[in-house]
């Protein structure tokens, strides 16, 4: 347990599921606040500030979307929509709808709270005016998922974009690639840690000439500086 100081707001109308991850997150120090649908969300995050929200996504009276548009028209805030639904097509409009993360269910209390903590992180540390992050030529807008070097917009995977805000958030660290794999794919990957590897390669390669910053630590892992 933790005493960050952080006080998060979790918005599901499963009352069980509700419960449990408010519990969680209690035990490792935030401060929480339930909304059991989305009115009741829309008046908290009206009258309060937070570090993070986390929205489901089918709830009464205003869904998660429109939750999260209403936060994003109006607060710089980290959303993360935690839902049972799971194709393609509802990450992509739960993205555009402004989520910064999206995780669905069944999922694990411990990688949603390293989730939270790193958008936290993010927020805190690297956003600047309209939500955006500028680290020499980079330019990220983290609502719209759109990377840019030197004002062009680049080409890149939803993963090694998982994997390039992972390397910002950790900036100056060395990570190995257990940690890597764990931060960004998960503790249930069954890969080898060298898909590391081949990723840093393709992210390096989509990042052009801002992909300087990645640095290969012999016999370690990877920096970004």
């Amino acid at each position: 347990m933790t005493d960050n100081n952080y006080r998060l707001l979790i918005a599901e109308d499963d009352v069980s599921l509700r419960h449990i991850v408010s519990a969680f997150f209690t035990k490792n120090g935030f401060e929480v606040d339930q909304a059991a649908d989305g009115i009741e969300a829309i008046s908290l995050v009206s009258e309060n500030r937070y570090d993070a929200i986390i929205l489901d996504i089918m709830m009464p009276f205003k869904d998660g979307r429109e939750v999260c548009r209403f936060i994003r028209s109006r607060y710089d805030v980290p959303v993360i929509f935690l839902t049972a639904l799971g194709t393609e097509d509802d990450i992509v409009e739960g993205y555009e709808s402004g989520a910064d993360e999206y995780i669905t269910k069944p999922f694990s209390t411990k990688l949603l709270l390293v989730k939270v903590n790193a958008l936290i992180n993010r927020y805190r540390g690297l956003l600047i005016k309209d939500g955006k992050i500028s680290i020499a030529e980079l330019l990220i807008e983290p609502s719209r998922r759109l990377v840019k070097v030197n004002g062009n917009v680049i080409e890149i995977s939803p993963k090694e974009y998982d994997l390039l805000l992972y390397f910002i958030e950790n900036k100056e660290q060395v990570l190995t690639r257990t940690r890597i794999l764990d931060a960004v794919w998960g503790q249930d990957f069954e890969g080898y840690d060298r898909a590391v590897d081949t990723y840093v390669k393709k992210l390096r390669a989509s990042l052009g000439s801002a992909s300087y910053h990645i640095e290969t630590v012999i016999k370690s892992g990877y920096m970004w500086s």
